[in-house]
């Protein structure tokens, strides 16, 4: 094993101890920066969430609550009322996890560090970009379960996106939702950046955190395959910053007819500033460091690599890689500027589904990280918050699947049946429209006079000439 691979072991070891701790000490969430613990408070917030008043009601806004203690926070509209009507006879919502496993940090650490399970086939294909660089699309396959069902009425399976966390590692979270979906009647297919998940780095350039140039092409690509087929797009954590950055630049242009992000990270910059819990810190900069290490030599032409794998923080690392760089440097102010996720949000016009905790041990708490006027404004994006869950964790008793997962195909197939609904509906408005239209035409067209000499033929010999 080499020595990476043996340092990561013993760092995964000891996240594993310190999940046990966790378990008994019942750590508290990820507070902002500078924020301070009153005493007794800890009692008090307890007392809380106990009673249901706490972080995830305090975003209530008199909405009635939903299965489960979650909350649904969002613009009112017809969607939304949609979206609630499916939530509250949502199954996926009813049963909670088992006590041992509501604690945040045990839901995290099992999201990340318990190996994929075996069984998923993978068809891998490689898409050369505008610039040579690759990406890699993995086509989920099989097992094909029998009975699996189509997601629309023609009876074409739609294409679901998945976009893994930033960090390029692959969760059992995310073959969990793969395989679900497929069973469901879905293609699932998972996009991998440049450089992840042994896609090879073929030109010294990576991807910056918010830039949507490479998902672009490689959903226009996917179009191009299924030009026919329903597209919906499901990130994962970090790699929510790349969807939600599709969804604002590209707009009303936008291929996707709707997406979920699962524990997303919205308020990035802050993000990388604040700081993770120790242990999740430094796990990310591990994995990240383990990746790029064979490329090492590639990206000594443009960044100083020496600084880079030195880096003690997220927020380090980042700015060595994509601000430091010899050839052309920016500021951070600079970078945010091109990457922050929300700066076109305002732009995005396709639905999108938050599932998030409001015990999230990497995000933080909600009242610091989750920019809930976006949802109380914006009718296109709506916030599942819930008391447990911690990050992209959201389990079940075994073998359910992540409730998360059920949540988000659940979401998709009431937005097909709402879209399918409208559309009828400005079928019958057209046609109800088109036909009054006709009347109100006819009654206003002067009568011709007819002569008693004037035959047939000579009357309806218009008609003939159209005709023929």
């Amino acid at each position: 094993m080499p020595p990476w691979g043996a340092a990561l072991a013993l760092l995964l070891a000891a996240l594993a101890l310190l999940c046990l701790l966790a378990l008994r000490l019942r750590w508290p969430g990820r507070r902002a920066v500078g924020a301070r613990t009153l005493p007794g408070a800890r009692r008090e917030d307890h007392r809380e969430e106990v009673d249901g008043g706490g972080p995830a009601g305090q975003f209530s806004d008199g909405r009635e609550p939903l299965p489960g203690g979650c909350r649904l926070i969002c613009k009112p509209s017809a969607l939304a009322q949609c979206l609630l009507r499916a939530l509250r006879c949502s199954a996926a919502l009813e049963p909670g996890p088992r006590p041992w496993l509501s604690g945040p940090h045990l839901q995290t650490l099992c999201h990340f560090v318990l190996p994929v399970g075996p069984g998923s086939e993978l068809a891998r294909e490689y898409l050369q970009l505008a610039d040579d660089g690759l990406v890699a699309l993995d086509w989920v396959v099989g097992p094909v379960a029998r009975g699996r069902r189509a997601t629309n009425a023609g009876g074409l399976p739609a294409v679901l996106l998945v976009i893994p966390n930033a960090w390029g590692r692959l969760t059992r979270n995310v073959l969990g939702l793969c395989l679900l979906a497929l069973e469901r009647g879905y293609y699932p297919v998972i996009f991998h950046r440049r450089g992840h998940h042994g896609c090879p780095l073929v030109s010294p350039r990576l991807q910056p955190f918010g830039d949507p140039s490479d998902l672009k092409e490689a959903i226009t690509y996917i179009r191009f395959r299924h030009p026919a087929a329903p597209l919906f797009a499901v990130s994962e954590g970090s790699g929510s910053a790349l969807l939600l950055s599709y969804l604002g630049e590209c707009g009303s242009s936008s291929y996707v007819t709707g997406a979920a992000c699962i524990s997303p990270v919205l308020r990035c910059r802050e993000w990388f500033e604040a700081g993770l819990p120790w242990p999740y810190e430094r796990g990310f900069l591990l994995h990240q460091k383990i990746a790029l290490s064979r490329y090492a030599t590639a990206l000594e032409d443009t960044v100083d690599t020496r600084k880079l794998f030195r880096s003690r923080s997220l927020r380090e690392f980042e700015e060595t890689l994509f601000c430091h760089t010899k050839s052309f440097p920016i500021s951070w102010d600079t970078y945010w500027d091109h990457n922050d996720p929300l700066r076109d949000v305002d732009e995005a016009a396709v639905p999108v589904l938050c599932v998030c905790s409001a015990d999230d041990p990497v995000c933080g708490p909600p009242n610091h990280v989750l920019p809930t006027e976006l949802f109380h404004s914006n009718p296109y994006f709506f916030l599942l918050l819930s008391r447990h869950g911690g990050h992209c964790g959201f389990l079940r008793q075994e073998p359910l699947p992540a409730w998360s997962h059920e949540v988000t195909l659940e979401y998709f197939r009431a937005l097909t049946d709402f879209f399918r609904t409208e559309e009828r509906m400005k079928g019958l408005s057209r046609r109800r429209a088109s036909f009054l239209a006709g009347r109100r035409r006819w009654a206003t067209l002067p009568k011709r006079e007819v002569s008693p000499s004037s035959s047939l033929e000579e009357i309806f010999s218009w008609k003939r000439s159209y005709t023929r």
